[in-house]
């Protein structure tokens, strides 16, 4: 930081040896200096450097909505730099800083072993953070101190076999109206593994199956679950990333859903380690019922740093994976969409309600629902033939 005038200082800041990094991982050295610059020539005694990480929740809970914090520590170092290496000093014992000179103070140290650090994070309840802090002592003055801050990111390499292993779930529940029952709706999903990263996409197959009433919607989204622990309670937030969304299944239907695709956004690996944050993500392929809840399933995903490799990826979980494949592959063929019927053969007319999609806007392009057509009935030309007289062997020439 830039000081002024009336602290003698002109200058007091840590600068790291690679300003462009961005982010540390453990076992790694972090290094840098102590700049100093006086405005005036000046006494200091010590300067002393400190590097800490911690995570910290905060957040209110309870009948009496009491305040909960609670802090674990990852990371404490301390040195005290050498400054008789390059200041004078005085009669009293106290070193010099001359005015106009700038100064530059080493420090340097290792970041912990895999294992015992913690990925940087800051969410709404609570953070891990990191810093390094550097104190400057002066006779008969308070002390002054900067900060310079430092982010860590721990390696997570989804090429293990648990993350490789196929995922996999299934769910239905019947439906009713005014307590009568009115069939049920399933919804079966599949992905073949559960580790991936940054920009990858990920390919659901699933099943729906309606046979209610209602025309419902199947939809898929990337859901992330922070977790704060504090005091013995935990908050929990969810949150939506990013969705697809399938066509409109009415009653009496089905349809698949072969290799659909949805990308990974940009968002932080999952977060691993921390004894009070936790942050996991999950597929959540849901069905939106009118006048219903949704029937959901949730599939775990882990959001990792190294990215698949492809290479000897399924040899531990092959033998799991070709029944579930080869169940998915004695499916019936989805049905035709009716998006592909021509458009000459669609009544002309006006444009009447029939479902209106109350599920909270997920998609910005959706304008209000599904909508039929009330007009004449229509029915195409006959096709073109031409007569021919059977009692005569040659036919007539034109």
């Amino acid at each position: 930081m830039v000081l002024s005038q009336g602290n003698k200082l002109k200058v007091f800041r840590i600068l790291f040896s690679d300003p462009g990094r961005s982010f540390y991982s453990s076992g790694e050295k972090l290094s840098g200096s102590v700049q100093l610059e006086a405005a005036q020539s000046c006494k200091v005694s010590h300067l002393t450097v400190t590097a800490a990480g911690c995570a910290r929740v905060d957040h209110r809970g309870g009948k009496n909505r009491k305040n909960r914090s609670q802090e674990v520590e990852y990371l404490k170092y301390e040195e005290e730099l050498r400054l008789e290496e390059e200041l004078s000093r005085d009669s009293d014992g106290y070193f010099l800083l001359q005015a106009g000179k700038t100064y530059n103070f080493l420090f340097g140290f290792e970041l912990p072993p895999a294992g015992r650090l913690v990925s940087s994070y800051k969410g709404k309840f609570g953070y891990v953070r990191y810093y390094v802090r550097a104190v400057l002592d002066r006779p008969s003055q308070n002390a002054l101190q900067c900060e310079q801050e430092f982010e860590v990111e721990e390696p997570l390499d989804i090429n293990i076999p648990d993350l490789l292993a196929p995922a996999m779930a299934s769910a239905q529940k019947k439906v009713t109206c005014m307590f009568i029952p009115d069939g049920q709706v399933s919804v079966s999903a599949h992905i073949d593994r559960k580790g991936f990263c940054e920009g990858e996409e990920i390919s659901i197959n699933a099943k729906f199956e309606n046979t209610c009433s209602r025309i419902i919607v199947p939809k898929a989204a990337i859901i992330a679950k922070h977790s704060y622990m504090a005091d013995g309670r935990t908050k929990e937030l969810s949150q939506k990333l990013c969705a697809v969304r399938g066509n409109h299944i009415i009653s009496g239907m089905c349809d698949m859903w072969q290799s659909k695709t949805i990308r990974v956004p940009k968002l932080k690996p999952t977060l691993r380690g921390c004894d009070i944050i936790k942050v996991d993500y999950a597929l959540r392929i849901y069905l939106h019922v009118p006048g219903s809840e949704k029937l959901a399933v949730e599939l775990p995903l882990v959001v990792g740093t190294v990215p698949f490799s492809g290479v000897g990826s399924r040899t531990s979980s092959m033998s799991s994976q070709a029944g579930s494949l080869s169940s998915w592959a004695s499916f019936p063929p989805a049905p035709p969409s009716y998006s592909n019927i021509h458009r000459d053969l669609r009544a002309d007319g006006p444009l009447t309600p029939l479902l209106h999609d109350y599920d909270g806007g997920d998609d910005e392009e959706e304008e209000g629902g599904l909508f039929m057509r009330v007009s004449e009935p229509f029915y195409p030309p006959p096709p073109a033939y031409s007569e021919v007289d059977q009692d005569s062997e040659n036919p007539p020439q034109a």
